[in-house]
């Protein structure tokens, strides 16, 4: 199935962090895309450097909690500390859509509830994929045109 996986950082090295991150993923599962890295200022949170962020897509036969239990894996292999909601981080990994689920549990939200609002995802996924579908939303690139 067809997973769509954000990935930022902004302390240590973070575009070091996000290619190890890669390059996990693809010794995981089937790596199909990956978009070039894009700086964004960060939202909320404390006052913190700016972010390095990227999408890829992968494949994956993984149950959705698996993949989300593999993402936390990687973070947590790459020293995320999960200290302060929105606070700065070494490597930040979001399931953003996989397949067609949809989701509103607490543990894991099908498709990421803010996904839409952040252009820090879209336009990195815009990139890779021009005709994507943000379940729920629509379109990627109309998603874009509406964000300040």
């Amino acid at each position: 199935m067809k997973a769509v996986i954000a990935l930022g950082a902004n302390i240590g090295n973070p575009r070091e962090q996000i290619e190890l991150a890669i390059s996990m993923l693809r010794a995981a599962t089937d790596v199909t895309a990956v978009s070039s890295l894009h700086a964004s200022k960060p939202m909320g949170g404390p006052e913190q450097p700016d972010y390095i962020n990227a999408v890829c897509i992968l494949e994956s036969d993984l149950p959705a909690a698996d993949l989300l239990s593999l993402l936390h894996g990687i973070e947590k292999t790459l020293g995320r500390e999960r200290l302060e909601r929105w606070g700065p981080r070494t490597i930040d990994l979001d399931l953003i859509q996989y397949g067609g689920l949809l989701s509103s549990a607490a543990e894991l939200e099908l498709p990421h509830p803010r996904a839409h609002e952040r252009r820090f995802v879209l336009e990195p996924w815009f990139e890779i994929e021009a005709d994507a579908i943000l379940l729920t939303h629509g379109k990627i690139s109309h998603l874009l045109e509406q964000l300040p």
